[in-house]
């Protein structure tokens, strides 16, 4: 029997590769701005981050999103993907 694909997706922070279910997909919309994808299927450009908090105060201290995604992103999101792990 064919063993099913696992889709790999890299983490913008720490560089590693895993699973789509252990990142965060964060998104950048031409409506809403930029957002949490809970769903991983959201238009727009995305970045991936992986579901660890120490990551998700990297990038805010070093400003990463805001490179990857080339658009300011607020606190109040990276409250939100705190909240959200």
């Amino acid at each position: 029997m064919k063993q099913k694909k696992i889709p790999l997706r890299m983490c913008v922070v720490t560089r590693e590769k895993l699973e789509k279910k252990e990142l965060l997909r964060i998104v950048r919309t031409k409506e809403q701005g930029v957002i949490i994808d809970e769903s991983g299927k959201l238009n727009g450009r995305g970045a991936y981050l992986k579901k660890d908090a120490e990551v998700i105060n990297k990038a805010q201290k070093n400003k990463i999103l805001d490179k990857v995604l080339e658009v300011e992103v607020p606190n109040s999101l990276y409250e939100d993907m705190l909240k959200y792990i």
